[in-house]
């Protein structure tokens, strides 16, 4: 066979990273491996797998994420690719980072011990091979940076929340206490949150009101805007 235009050029490994913060009781977290094979065995690293020959990017993520911790069918957001010469000291590979943020508490627990899989607050990584505290430097600055603007993290609350849960959220993602007043202002211009007639009676006798994330209207405030 002839060779093609393709053939006179170097062939790279390319991979998947997933960074995925998980939330719970009021704190965010992110999923470390501590890696069971060589090389670097038990040391640190986000979790990630080789693209397959016939597999999308995007698949490999997701494929990634179900083998080693049971998550499926999650919203993956594509952080951007890491593609310095040295940065694996196996091999020379390309990576391409995926984000998403998850409830703990549906992830499977066992599936993830059995991967060498934890969850870390970010406040205390540990150190990382390679360049993946980059990847999730860049994750949350994503995150952080899209939450006054996108209906981010309504999935990790029940359908019907409080604003002190909502505000617990914010807070958690965004590493700070917000003014109540101020905050629940902010919510008030968003005509996708909407206040119901129920009442969470569980923390006061007075209780407090329930409010509801509507995807629809969400859809038609966006639509408008652009």
């Amino acid at each position: 066979m002839a060779p093609t235009f393709y053939s006179q050029y170097p062939k790279f490994h390319v991979a998947v990273d997933c960074i995925i913060f998980g939330y719970q009781a009021g704190k965010l977290k992110v999923l470390l491996q501590q890696r069971p094979f060589e090389p670097h065995k038990g040391d640190w690293s986000l979790l990630g797998g080789f693209v397959q020959e016939n597999e999308d990017i995007s698949a490999a993520a997701q494929r990634v994420l179900l083998e080693l911790t049971g998550i499926t069918n999650i919203f993956m957001t594509q952080i951007g690719a890491f593609g310095s010469v040295h940065r694996d000291t196996g091999d020379r590979v390309i990576s391409i980072a995926y984000a998403a943020l998850v409830d703990i508490n549906n992830i499977d627990e066992q599936l993830n011990h059995e991967h060498s899989a934890y969850w870390e607050e970010l406040s205390q990584i540990p150190p990382l091979l390679f360049d993946h505290k980059e990847m999730i430097k860049q994750a949350y600055h994503m995150l952080r940076s899209n939450i006054g603007r996108k209906p981010i993290g309504f999935h990790l609350l029940p359908p019907l929340f409080t604003l002190t849960q909502l505000q617990q959220l914010y807070e958690a993602i965004l590493n700070e206490s917000l003014d109540k007043r101020n905050f629940r202002k902010r919510i008030g211009e968003m005509p996708y949150i909407e206040k119901t007639a129920e009442i969470d009676r569980t923390s006061s006798k007075r209780g407090a009101a329930l409010y509801k994330f509507n995807e629809q209207a969400y859809c038609h405030y966006l639509n408008f805007r652009l």
